[in-house]
């Protein structure tokens, strides 16, 4: 039994503020105003101007891309494309692999403004396969060596651009699916369990992954659904499997289904392929790609709907978020539910109708917040594409008022899962008006980040009968101004009420995992 003196932030639906909790045996046993007499004599922690609260959560990710790009080359911190190459070759001279794989190359960040060539990779790379992907998830580039491994149904898909080595829409995914059947199982694994000690530092003890994403035999949800049962610290994984086919999630019974990939329905800024319904500012002709039919995403949404199972999509652009809102809608009206918790991911240029809609429905939106602090796709870039439109991007004051649950994630490796750099972001919005407050954004990545799954009756705020995981900060946010909060840092992670154990073993996890049959 132990006792926390101090601010305790409770993150609960009446956002209460307590001087006490007691935990024992990894459950919250009291959390309020004064300390029981039976709690007295119990070992105290005081917590001094440091504050407690619920542990964060990550309501998208994509985890095994995260593990496995967490792992290798990241171009992320590049300022010119000189550089880049220069990292690119450094990489191969100490990487034993086949493949090269890195991550983060932007034209946004570098002097020359402009994506990195085909031509480039192979001055940098010339005998072994590059794979490069951009910052947005969304594309990637190749050099030559990578670009002859190819099967030839690649080559006929839309985005396959072999001139310049870029790779978008479908080709990228096929690129992707390709690549990911060559990755080793033992490393994937460790590259895991690294990936799951890197979240813990940031005061992350929930995530939702959005797996499947061209593993042979869906290997990657395989693989994360034992990681989910088999890790021995208590962190929790919440797994959506990005398929169109309903039917698969049940065969493996899981109760969600959706994410990016085969359930995106548009594609990004970064890549202009976000579908829109009025064309790009600087682009009269393109209005984006939506990826499916207004009846596939209807057909898909009916089914899972009346399986009973959580349905996400990715929608960036408003024409991808009206389609997903008429689709659910569609679904909803098919097969009344009263508590789905449908959820439209990213979201992030929503109309106004489709919102109203979504408050109405009860669509929640699983939103990452950081992006609107994202130097590799920055608001100059934005307004460039969009004009007057990038003042509309993620709204979250109009989506608070209306009523519709935001949860917080990262969508890693797109950007790194950093509860407080999300938190930071929400309250200081690029349109002042549109700001949350830091309880608000507090809630986003705690009490939220669990209903978004059904889990708010474990987990997800600091009350008595629930889970003991935890997070301890070194400062009180509640007491600081929104342009200071990046100033805060994690200082322990407690899970069921013990410290975050990191360098789990492969053997244990698995060992676990087969004896274990826990919420995945």
């Amino acid at each position: 039994m132990k006792v926390y003196n101090g601010t305790i932030i409770s993150c609960d639906r009446n956002d209460r503020i307590h001087e006490y909790l007691v935990e024992d045996k990894g459950r919250i046993l009291y959390a309020g105003e004064k300390l029981p007499a039976e709690y007295q004599g119990a070992p105290r922690e005081a917590l001094g101007a440091r504050a407690l609260l619920p542990c964060f959560g990550d309501t998208h990710l994509h985890f095994a891309s995260f593990a496995l790009f967490n792992a290798g080359l990241d171009v992320r911190r590049a300022r010119s494309l000189s550089e880049m190459r220069g990292q690119i070759k450094e990489f191969a001279s100490g990487c034993p692999d086949r493949i090269l794989m890195g991550f983060g190359a932007s034209a946004h960040c570098v002097g020359e403004r402009r994506l990195i060539l085909r031509s480039e990779l192979d001055l940098a790379c010339p005998e072994r396969p590059v794979y490069l992907v951009k910052y947005d998830g969304h594309a990637c580039v190749l050099n030559s060596a990578m670009l002859a491994l190819l099967p030839a149904k690649v080559k006929t898909l839309r985005g396959f651009h072999p001139d310049t080595g870029e790779m978008n829409q479908e080709a990228f995914f096929a690129v992707t699916d390709f690549i990911t059947r060559k990755i080793s199982l033992p490393r994937t694994v460790k590259n895991m369990l690294s990936a799951v000690d890197y979240m813990a530092r940031k005061g992350i003890g929930l995530m939702h992954t959005a797996s499947g994403v061209g593993f042979p035999f869906d290997l990657d949800v395989t693989l994360e659904t034992l990681l989910g049962r088999g890790l021995s610290s208590g962190f929790q994984t919440r797994l959506f499997f990005q398929t169109m086919d309903p039917g698969k999630a049940r065969k493996r019974k899981l109760p969600r289904v959706g994410g990016c990939f085969a359930t995106a329905l548009d594609g990004s800024f970064g890549s202009r392929d976000a579908a829109l319904r009025l064309p790009y500012a600087d682009d009269p002709q393109n209005k984006g790609v939506l990826f499916y039919s207004d009846e596939e995403v209807v057909k898909f949404t009916k089914q899972a709907n009346r399986e009973g199972l959580q349905i996400e999509m990715h929608a960036i652009g408003d024409a991808a978020f009206d389609q997903a809102v008429m689709a659910l809608e569609a679904a909803l009206k098919d097969y009344p539910r009263a508590d789905h918790r449908h959820g439209i991911i990213h979201a992030s240029l929503p109309s106004e109708e489709g919102l109203r809609k979504c408050a109405a429905l009860g669509i929640q939106i699983p939103l990452q917040p950081a992006f609107l602090a994202f130097e590799l796709e920055p608001l100059e870039y934005l307004r460039r594409i969009l004009g007057e439109r990038a003042g509309e991007i993620f709204p979250l004051r109009k989506m608070t008022d209306l009523g519709i649950v935001l949860s917080g994630g990262s969508d890693a490796p797109c950007t790194p899962p950093d509860p407080i750099a999300g938190i930071h972001a929400a309250c200081n919005h690029h349109v002042p008006g549109q700001s949350l407050t830091v309880a608000e954004a507090l809630k986003m990545f705690t009490y939220n980040t669990a209903w978004a799954a059904f889990d708010e009756r474990e987990r997800g705020s600091l009350e008595a009968g629930k889970a003991a995981d935890m997070v301890i900060l070194n400062r009180n946010p509640l007491a600081m101004k929104p342009g200071e909060l990046l100033e805060l840092k994690v200082e322990k992670l407690l899970l069921k009420g013990e410290p975050y154990k990191k360098g789990q073993g492969v053997f244990s996890l698995l060992a676990k995992a087969v004896l274990a049959g826990g919420k995945i």
